[in-house]
């Protein structure tokens, strides 16, 4: 049967608007969703009925074939890093190392390497006391310092696998995990310190410090001023420095290492086949994970162990069932010819190709407020179009992630989370603590990405 574009086109349109509709107005998942948005646009583009159940089951079957695993082991190695304090250890450690007025940074890059396994939410969580105790002892606003701290988890948390978003963007491209890891890496560091120090602008501006108990004080602004800022940690029975740092950094060196050896050493025989194995993303999570149930375990009992990594994968599951569920429509999208004949309509236009997945990013970013399934949707849609362009398929990968960022505000979680822990709770403060951050950092990702895609692409 003959289907006209038009009536492709037609299929996606539908899809997209009821996938909307459902997220925004309606109380199904996201998941279900997605599936159902998958079946819309392959029925009504023209495809029989028997191939679009195919293309949804194998899509998602497809995607989450490795993608799942990882995400399974991140999500565990997460929560003990979470529940052992290995966080706060991170932060500390980069406080004593950079030395005073650098602990905006310190707990940028804290953010930074903390969020490739633990949620942003619950890093700044985490993590929020130690902003509240630097500036009780330095005078400095907890304003510049959260800011440092929350851009630090999302950047990372948005760009960088392992985290789950980036994971499943990569799985739905088809690109290699490694070589998005590296690339999210380069481009996050301008993102983080551009917000950074527009942070530090701000606290000057919204100078706030914490006050007895849970209140809040907004006095002068004060120079900053310098003491210990250990408070305390060797009391607390933190793991130590190595312990903290070793369950995130090893896969990551090791992921890196197989990416490098592949496409730069090209390696060999059986070294070459060590690395790639050790290397390979599951592995690599999957040492990180022994790592740390090893490591951050010991006070605990076996059943104690295994209920926090159960915690974990229960939190895990509607995230695998959302990457998975665009997959499906990524694959019907693929099956139906949408993505061949939208590609061909791009190829003639004038808009840079690697602008797609940023510009759908964004728009579902600020309509219904979650960065992962922006992301996740971004890619589902767009990696059909991308075949036979002329793009470097882990650029546009890195593109839906970057659109992620955009204008957080009432819709998302971590907007909520940052302000309401740094006791902002004026509506005009909150969206220049947050929203305007994470639009600055979008557009530097946006300036990065673009020359990134000019020279390397």
């Amino acid at each position: 049967m003959n289907v006209s574009g038009g009536q492709m086109v037609l299929g996606l349109a539908l899809g997209i608007i009821l996938l909307l509709i459902l997220i925004l107005k309606t109380k199904i998942h996201a998941f279900l969703a997605l599936i159902i948005a998958a079946s819309v646009t392959g029925l009504v583009g023209g495809m029989p009925a028997s191939n679009v159940v195919a293309s949804i089951t194998n899509g998602f079957g497809s995607t989450l074939g490795s993608i799942g695993i990882i995400i399974g082991f991140g999500v565990m190695m997460g929560q003990l890093f979470e529940a052992s304090g290995a966080a706060e250890r991170m932060a500390l450690t980069f406080i004593k190392i950079l030395g005073k007025k650098r602990e905006e940074l310190a707990l940028a890059i804290t953010g930074f390497i903390v969020s490739i396994p633990i949620f942003c939410d619950s890093g700044f969580v985490i993590l929020s006391p130690l902003v509240k105790a630097i500036s009780r002892k330095t005078k400095k606003s907890v304003v510049s310092l959260g800011i440092a701290l929350a851009l630090g988890l999302v950047v990372t948390h948005s760009l960088v696998p392992p985290t789950p978003g980036p994971v499943g963007v990569a799985g739905i491209f088809g690109v290699s995990v490694g070589s998005l890891l590296l690339w999210g890496l380069v481009l996050a560091i301008p993102m983080t310190l551009s917000g950074m120090l527009y942070g530090r602008y701000l606290g000057k501006k919204i100078y706030q410090l914490p006050g007895d108990g849970d209140t809040w004080v907004r006095p002068e602004y004060q120079v900053p001023v310098y003491e210990n800022l250990d408070n305390g940690a060797a009391d607390k029975n933190l793991p130590s420095t190595f312990m903290a740092f070793a369950p995130i950094i090893i896969p990551v060196i090791l992921i890196l290492l197989n990416t490098v050896s592949a496409n730069v050493l090209k390696l060999q025989g059986s070294l070459a086949s060590a690395v790639t194995f050790l290397g390979t993303p599951v592995i690599a999570v999957g040492i990180g994970l022994i790592i740390a149930i090893l490591g951050l375990t010991k006070k605990d009992t076996r059943e104690e162990t295994i209920e926090k990594m159960e915690q974990g994968i229960r939190s895990a599951g509607i995230i695998i069932l959302v990457t998975g569920g665009g997959g499906a429509l990524g694959t019907v999208l693929r099956d139906s010819g949408t993505g061949n004949y939208l590609a061909e309509l791009i190829a003639n236009t004038a808009l840079p190709v690697i602008l797609i997945p940023f510009i759908v990013a964004s728009a579902v970013r600020l309509i219904q407020g979650s960065g992962t399934v922006a992301m996740v949707t971004a890619a589902s849609i767009t990696a059909p179009m991308m075949v036979g362009l002329e793009v470097n398929p882990v650029f546009a990968a890195l593109a839906a992630c970057t659109g992620s960022l955009i204008f957080s505000y009432f819709n998302d979680s971590y907007f909520w989370v940052v302000n309401r822990m740094l006791g902002i709770k004026n509506v005009k403060e909150q969206i220049r603590v947050w929203s305007v951050t994470t639009t600055i950092a979008w557009a530097v990702g946006l300036v990065g990405l673009l020359i990134l895609n000019t020279f390397f692409g």
